[in-house]
């Protein structure tokens, strides 16, 4: 496979002359050499591109069928010394019975012919008037141009990594599509081309229709349709135009332009690959039907190169758009209140301690807590709300800590540990002027003592507040943050956090406490277990020591949600980071990550509970089981000898 996977498909909508084959093949080979020359692998045309969909009766003229097959002719040798296929929409005459084929052309011929299985007959379509069933077809090859070329509803078509099936059109909007069946035979590609037609609001159906059938087969899917150049009568077409991947579409053709359009997507086939490979109801699904396949014969894949045709986004676990953003930030504090409201009416505890920081992990756990005491019933003074000023609090995240509990509600004490900790540090011969991991840690483990105790104290349990990201790295003391009752955060990456705290303040908290909010939004990511500066600023930024959690949390992403290797990464963070970061710091902070991740193992495998909120979760009960002692040798070696392109 090139390129890490990625494969180029392109669909296109040709200017289109209803009945002139002639000019619609030169065009299709026009546009199919542009395609080639922005090196697409594959490249879709409409259904019956070569003569038009809306020929109608036209389609019984021997003289139109019989200038159609010289069309198909020429345009298969303009594809000889081509590294790319071709599909093409034709009628075609097998036994006296007429046949709506897509034709897949390379190497300077046709390669394969795929019949249109489900033909609509109501409303604006009489495909039935015309055409026959592709499943009536009686025969398994056709001789043309001297060539005895596979034809039928079962042909799938091989291309190294890549295999490909075809359906056309309404087989897509078929109780049962047929490329169901293929994906379930191997097929990793569908294409379609299609001749829809417009109608209010038909295009959103479509859309979903396109991108659930990706899902479904877990698959890449090309849709090709027929543009404005059909309209005519009654109809309109638009030439929309789509490539999805595994439910999301990739990319989207401007609809109603009469001009020549291509659209590109770089579909990822280690992804479908991936996603098949962990998905249960397709390794025990069957195709039920036997398929042909066709080997295309064609060498590897040109190899891409430059910007890739898919969005790498910087922030995965983030949706770009506002209004998407705002609505999982609500989905995601409703099941985060939810999880914890069900863990309070289980239990039968009235009480719950957090130790409030100042922090954004904090802030976000408080903020669920006080959603969930308010689904339970609860006052909002059953949160006892800790801060636990140490070694290393400076004045503005304590502030913010008793601002915010107050605000909310909450019962808020306050309880200085340095004393404790020095105590600690005397019995066990530890130096406090030596700022080593023994001197963060013991501030950690106490605080955490501190919250367990006043939890059996007033009768409660105490709420976690580390988050996603810190578990993938190991960023939390074992037996100190890493332990509690309820893990509420545990689900929410650290791109994700400052989100929600920032959609907090807008919406359910914004007149309780939007000001605070925002502040504790605006102050950077520390632990505060290091002494602040002479003038109080906190002097321990965790993203100067581990790295920039934007950079982690795409590393998290590509690694345990689509199973990326390591040199696959680099290649994308080098898409998307490439103005920020250089390569050599991007493989840097992989290395590390990669490193924590799989050395920090033992601690995500005893972590408490905590709720799921998105696709990349590492419970060791549910969705990550990893040995605690797996070395990352091998995933070390590949990152440190591939150059990244």
């Amino acid at each position: 496979m090139n390129s890490h996977g990625f494969f180029r498909v392109a669909v296109a909508s040709p200017r289109m002359e209803v009945g002139d084959g002639g000019q619609n093949s030169k065009e299709i080979a026009a546009v199919f050499q542009n395609a080639v020359t922005s090196r697409a692998s594959v490249v879709v045309f409409p259904e019956l591109s070569l003569t038009g969909y809306t020929c109608a009766d036209l389609f019984y003229q021997r003289a139109l069928l019989s200038a159609t097959l010289d069309e198909l002719k020429q345009l298969a040798a303009a594809t000889a010394n081509q590294p790319a296929l071709l599909v093409v929409g034709l009628p075609l005459e097998v036994k006296g019975r007429l046949f709506n084929f897509a034709a897949l052309l390379g190497k300077g011929r046709v390669l394969g012919l795929v019949p249109k299985q489900f033909l609509p007959n109501t409303c604006e379509y009489y495909e039935q008037r015309w055409f026959t069933p592709g499943n009536l077809l009686d025969a398994s090859h056709l001789e043309l141009f001297g060539c005895e070329i596979p034809c039928g509803t079962d042909l799938l078509f091989d291309w190294v990594d890549v295999r490909i099936g075809i359906e056309i059109c309404e087989d897509l909007w078929a109780v049962q599509p047929p490329s169901g069946a293929m994906s379930l035979a191997g097929a990793n590609l569908i294409l379609n081309p299609s001749a829809s037609t417009e109608l209010l609001g038909k295009a959103s159906y479509r859309r979903e229709l396109v991108a659930q059938q990706s899902a479904r087969c877990m698959a890449a899917y090309a849709y090709a349709a027929a543009g404005p150049g059909e309209s005519t009568t009654d109809v309109v077409f638009s030439g929309h135009g789509m490539i999805a991947e595994n439910g999301e579409v990739l990319a989207e053709s401007e609809r109603f332009c009469f001009d020549s359009q291509l659209t590109f997507a770089d579909v990822d086939l280690d992804h479908v690959s991936a996603e098949r490979l962990r998905n249960s109801s397709f390794s025990q699904a069957t195709a039920g039907r036997s398929f042909r396949i066709v080997n295309v014969g064609l060498e590897t894949p040109v190899p891409l190169s430059g910007k890739l045709h898919r969005k790498i986004s910087r922030q995965p676990f983030v949706p770009s758009d506002l209004s998407r953003r705002a609505e999982s930030c609500r989905e995601i504090f409703q099941i985060q209140a939810t999880g914890l409201a069900k863990r309070l009416r289980h239990t039968g505890v009235k009480r719950l301690v957090i130790g409030i920081s100042g922090g954004l992990d904090s802030t976000l756990a408080l903020l669920a807590a006080r959603k969930a005491v308010e689904i339970t019933g609860l006052p909002p003074g059953s949160i006892l709300a800790v801060t636990l000023p140490g070694l290393g609090t400076t004045e503005r995240t304590r502030s913010n800590a008793e601002t915010l509990s107050r605000a909310l509600g909450a019962e808020f004490i306050q309880i200085p540990i340095s004393e404790a900790v020095k105590v600690h540090f005397s019995d066990i011969g530890q130096n406090p002027g030596q700022h080593d991991i023994t001197f963060e840690n013991a501030q950690a483990r106490e605080r955490t003592q501190v919250l367990m105790d006043l939890a059996n104290q007033r009768g409660g349990i105490v709420i976690g507040t580390g988050d996603l990201s810190e578990a993938a790295l190991g960023w939390c003391t074992f037996n100190g943050d890493h332990m509690s009752m309820y893990h509420v955060n545990s689900g929410v990456p650290k791109t994700l956090v400052r989100y929600m705290v920032e959609w907090c303040a807008r919406e359910p908290f914004r007149e309780l406490a939007g000001e605070v909010l925002r502040d504790i939004c605006a102050t950077p990511i520390s632990p505060e277990l290091l002494p602040p500066t002479a003038t109080g600023q906190v002097q321990q930024k965790t993203e100067d020591l581990i790295g920039p959690y934007e950079l982690h949390d795409f590393f998290l992403y590509w690694f345990v949600r689509r199973q990326c290797s390591p040199e696959k990464i680099l290649f994308l963070a080098g898409h998307a980071f490439g103005s920020s970061y250089t390569q050599e710091e991007i493989r840097r902070w992989l290395e590390l990550f990669l490193n924590r991740f799989f050395t920090n193992q033992f601690k995500r495998s005893s972590m408490p509970d905590g709720p799921k909120v998105g696709s990349v979760a590492l419970s060791p009960r549910g969705d990550w089981r990893m040995p605690s002692d797996a070395r990352p040798t091998s995933f070390l070696k590949t990152l440190r000898t591939t150059d990244g392109g």
